[in-house]
């Protein structure tokens, strides 16, 4: 009895899974050719290379004006309190 049953619970399958098959093919054919779509190409970012800069040390004309500058701003506010 259960070999009868699987059997007739797997030829119901089939004929289901038979059936839906025919319908989605019909469906198919009904909405005629598909529309073939054209993927447009990605654009590829190309990295531009920047070279480094190296650093400058600044001359002993330019530090001492620097400190110059640093110097006479700083000294005012102290020391006159």
């Amino acid at each position: 009895m259960l070999k009868a049953r699987r059997k007739h619970q797997k030829t119901r399958k089939l004929l289901e899974v038979a059936a839906k098959q025919a319908k989605r093919r019909a469906k198919e054919a009904l909405a005629g050719p598909k529309k073939i779509r054209v993927k447009k190409e990605r654009v590829k970012k190309e990295k531009v290379v920047t070279e480094k800069v190296k650093k400058v040390k600044p001359t002993k004309e330019e530090l001492g004006r620097q400190d110059a500058k640093k110097g006479g701003a700083g000294a005012g506010g102290k020391g006159a309190s």
